[in-house]
């Protein structure tokens, strides 16, 4: 297949540097690994579930309404189900090497004049004794499962680490009707003041996840960890301490908190493989780009949280960008 832009990731950003390339009349690709579109934050349940209010399971539904409106729309081809490996540099342009389907086979190749990669990021978890255990899941895992799913992963339930993640997480485990024994943030009260300028515009989405914890009857332990999940077969309860204003464990402090799923996450790192493979440079972490979301590589753009982790709105407007 031959176009001129292959769009790598159907998340936010994805979809809206999509929907702006098309609308300028730019031939487009949107590949995605998924089996519809919409990424981690739009993770639709499976069609055969016939869920009757999907919204519920979603924060901003309306955006991803017109964000799926707007592609079926469009002249977007959409490619779910293409597990992208490798994107090689050609006389061309480009040449993006995906698996086809579930048990990622079928060899596909779309090739394009310009990319521009929307990979999103993933889960940064720091390990700790007892993290492999039956029911120790990751916070985007516990959230996946619910979303995607509708499955819950236990009955009671820790979420632990830190991050805006874990929030959501909570929230949403009380409200399939797991009792969320304690969420665990090691931050502080200190810490997040330090970031309010930056939380300034969420203040009132954070005011909803807190009336919600207290609706669900949340206990909130600020500036706590797990240091230890217990069981033998599968997790049973974890062991939190609280830490002091170096991170440090305070002795002494240790709890045991029963439950049979920890959801734990320690916030989000940028995938970048597939930048990193064209040659791309990178600003500490993150691809790195200029105003228009131009990489230094020519004809490869980037946009959303492989640039750097700032939320599915700020994905978007980056999408955005980059697709004008």
């Amino acid at each position: 297949m031959r176009t001129d832009l292959a769009v790598i990731g159907a998340g936010p950003a994805g979809l809206a540097a999509s929907l702006a390339a098309s609308a300028r009349g730019t031939r487009v690709v949107l590949v995605d690994a998924a089996t519809e579109p919409g990424g981690q934050f739009y993770r639709q349940p499976a069609a055969g579930l016939r869920v009757g209010r999907p919204e519920a399971l979603h924060h901003r539904w309306r955006t991803w309404e017109r964000l799926r409106d707007g592609l079926a729309a469009s002249s977007v081809h959409v490619l779910t189900d293409h597990h992208v490996w490798c994107v090689e540099r050609t006389s061309g342009g480009f040449t993006v090497h995906a698996l086809l389907g579930p048990e990622q086979e079928e060899p596909a190749e779309v090739h394009a004049r310009a990319v521009l990669l929307a990979t999103g990021g993933y889960e940064h978890v720091l390990p700790f004794p007892g993290w492999t255990l039956p029911g120790v899941v990751t916070a985007g895992g516990a959230q996946a499962m619910l979303k995607g799913g509708l499955v819950v992963p236990g009955r009671r339930a820790v979420v632990a680490g830190t991050g805006p993640l874990l929030l959501p997480v909570a929230t949403g485990l009380g409200a399939a009707g797991v009792e969320v024994a304690a969420l665990v943030e090691s931050t502080g009260p200190v810490r997040l003041a330090r970031h309010g300028r930056a939380l300034a515009g969420k203040l009132p989405e954070g005011a909803g996840y807190a009336a919600r914890l207290l609706r669900h009857r949340v206990p909130v332990l600020a500036r706590h960890t797990v240091v230890r999940a217990h069981g033998d077969d599968r997790l049973t309860g974890v062991t939190v301490a609280a830490l002091d204003t170096a991170g440090r464990v305070r002795p002494g402090t240790e709890r045991q908190v029963p439950c049979d799923t920890l959801a734990v996450g320690h916030g989000m790192l940028p995938h970048t493989d597939l930048a990193e493979g064209l040659g791309c440079g990178l600003d500490g972490l993150a691809v790195a780009v200029d105003a228009q979301q131009r990489t230094d590589v020519p004809g490869v753009w980037a946009a959303g949280e492989s640039t750097g982790i700032g939320g599915a709105a700020l994905a978007r407007a980056e999408g955005h960008i980059a697709g004008c």
